[in-house]
């Protein structure tokens, strides 16, 4: 019989009940008896698990899919082999302490990689399930860690070169006593200076730090005391162009409104930085003429911009 679930210790593939007919002895299921069911299929002991996922396997692939049975059979195959996820996902526990995740997130990234390697397994190869699931299971972890954990998107390509970097400077640091030079790190790594650095400035997109946090002015350590304020007061500054763009931004549609001759006027006085004497010339109207359409145009454009 099966363990009841609060049953201490993993549970035995003899602790599951499955028809003789899956385990190769004699006798056959009754009508009312279901040729494969297993109680408690997570707390089973990994080594019956593997013993026992062969049989599933093998039923599995005599099933349709999307049928009660298939999906019975294939939830309990994931069940018996979550304990591949936990063996995979000790490996990343510093990775995701020090990365502020939960295990459990990873725990749940890891068993879409076991559900894959489920759907894609073939018994008739005769390789070991644990053998194809594993690559799977970290694989899956490792894509999690590269898209969730980079605080600013970098292409693949620098995020792997960044753990290369990290590597080679650690290396090159017990060696020379201190932290290498660009040039020392490219010539181990045979890469020019300029993929050198590439790597370095992605580097600093891994983690970021909250405007909102707080820092101490000057070379003091941060402090929550009254001399304290957070970064967003404390880093950059009032971009004196802003106020020219919305300038810009609202005499676009007021241009758009004057005549064809009064903006040829603007544009040959303001853009071409013709004289009024030139612009009339061109025009072949008088100065006069030039600067009372002018001020006449300046004047409706101020009064339109100061009423936006």
């Amino acid at each position: 019989m099966s363990r009841s679930a609060g049953a201490t210790g993993p549970i035995r593939a003899t602790d599951a009940r499955i028809s003789a007919r899956y385990r190769g002895t004699a006798g056959a299921p009754t009508q009312d008896e279901d040729p494969f069911r297993v109680e408690n299929a997570r707390e089973m002991a990994p080594d019956d698990a593997r013993e026992l996922s062969r049989l599933f396997f093998g039923r599995l692939r005599t099933l349709e899919e999307g049928t009660r049975e298939y999906q019975y059979t294939r939830n309990t195959l994931i069940e018996m082999n979550l304990s591949l996820v936990q063996f995979a996902a000790r490996r990343f526990r510093s990775r995701a302490v020090g990365g502020g995740l939960d295990m459990d997130d990873i725990i749940q990234v890891g068993t879409i990689g076991l559900i894959k390697a489920i759907d894609r397994y073939d018994p008739q190869r005769e390789v070991e399930f644990s053998t194809l699931a594993l690559p799977f299971i970290t694989g899956e972890i490792k894509r999690y860690f590269r898209d969730t954990t980079w605080a600013v998107h970098v292409p693949r390509r620098l995020q792997e070169l960044r753990i290369e970097l990290a590597k080679a400077q650690e290396a090159l640091t017990d060696v020379l006593g201190r932290a290498p030079t660009v040039k020392e790190v490219s010539r181990h790594m045979e890469l020019s200076e300029d993929e050198v650095i590439d790597g370095l400035v992605a580097a600093n997109g891994y983690t970021s730090g909250s405007l909102d946090a707080v820092a101490a002015d000057g070379d003091e350590p941060s402090t929550t005391t009254a001399t304290s304020r957070p970064l967003a007061e404390r880093l950059g500054d009032v971009d004196p162009a802003m106020e020219l763009f919305e300038d810009f931004h609202t005499l676009a549609p007021l241009l758009e409104q004057l005549d064809e001759r009064a903006r040829r006027i603007l544009q040959m006085r303001f853009g071409e930085e013709k004289t009024q004497a030139e612009v009339g010339a061109e025009l072949g109207i008088c100065q006069m003429q030039v600067s009372r359409i002018l001020s006449r145009t300046l004047a409706r454009l101020r009064v339109g911009m100061l009423t936006q």
